[in-house]
């Protein structure tokens, strides 16, 4: 009996120990702009009418009692305010197909300030991987961890041949280089961020080689996963299988494993490129 006692005292104590970061932390949803109009077909190939959609490009900010994290940056600060700068700094195509609307007033650095933060209070910047408008900004925080997954570092600096090496392609190499020697934490594979099980980092491969998404446990809201280009958009947790792919069983894969992680657990999908979800949650603190 005191071999009992003394175990579920233990087990208590590690709930108590737990208990605060996940019942404390927020997280804003924000957005570097938008893309669009355009046609779903060009991102998601496998959709089977033409339709016009305007879709967000998801940052978050998370306030833990750990410390403040960005989970990516966004757009790069350089194509903000009209297609000439766009085009200044992203490859022409890019800017004509997707069309940002970005202003200097979504940029993550000007998003932070908004809630009362600067860059240099983050504490750990995550991107989910190395695309133009995920990583955009990294170089603002210099004094962050930045969290990778190793190979998506590979990756950004010197993407496969079919996905385009372009320097101002869908890797902007400028992104990348202005991070090049801030302190990187290269992980491989999933990672509990705080140890505690309020934030955990998943890996979820296929659209680039080292995507990464996020699962955090908020008090209120409960159980979210932050998807990220692992599921664009709702048509693609409908079966839609996503375009620009490192590899479509890869992407398949991570897809239904959150799916499947959504299922068991009871969490909800926040996609980073879904305009009605955005619409709905966006904008805002969630507790």
């Amino acid at each position: 009996m005191k071999k009992t006692g003394l175990l579920a005292s233990m087990l208590a104590a590690l709930c108590i120990s737990t208990a605060p970061s996940a019942q404390s932390q927020e997280l804003y949803w924000a957005t570097s702009g938008f893309f669009g109009p355009f046609n779903i077909q060009g991102l998601i190939p496998t959709f089977p009418q033409a339709k016009d959609i305007t879709i967000p490009v998801s940052m978050w900010i998370l306030k833990h009692p750990k410390g403040l994290v960005v989970f990516d940056t966004g757009n790069n600060v350089a194509i903000s305010d009209g297609m000439d700068n766009c085009k200044k700094y992203w490859a022409a195509g890019n800017c004509d197909f997707l069309k940002p609307s970005q202003k200097r007033s979504d940029v993550i650095d000007a998003q932070l300030q908004k809630l009362g933060f600067k860059v240099d209070d983050v504490k750990v910047v995550i991107s989910s991987h190395s695309h133009l408008d995920h990583a955009g900004n990294i170089g603002m925080f210099p004094k962050a961890i930045h969290i990778m997954q190793k190979k998506e570092l590979y990756q950004g600096w010197w993407p496969e041949k079919f996905q385009g090496r372009e320097p101002n392609g869908s890797f902007v190499l400028n992104d990348m280089n202005a991070a090049r020697g801030y302190n990187f934490f290269e992980i491989e594979g999933d990672y509990d961020l705080f140890g505690d099980g309020s934030v955990k980092i998943i890996s979820t491969p296929g659209h680039t080689l080292g995507h990464q998404s996020l699962k955090i446990k908020l008090p209120q809201t409960g159980t979210v996963i932050l998807t990220q280009d692992a599921i664009w958009m709702q048509e693609n947790a409908d079966g839609y299988v996503a375009g620009l792919n490192y590899s479509v069983k890869d992407w398949t894969d991570s897809a239904n494993k959150l799916k499947m992680m959504r299922d068991i657990e009871g969490a909800k999908l926040l996609f980073a490129h879904d305009a009605p979800q955005f619409d709905k949650m966006g904008n805002r603190w969630h507790k």
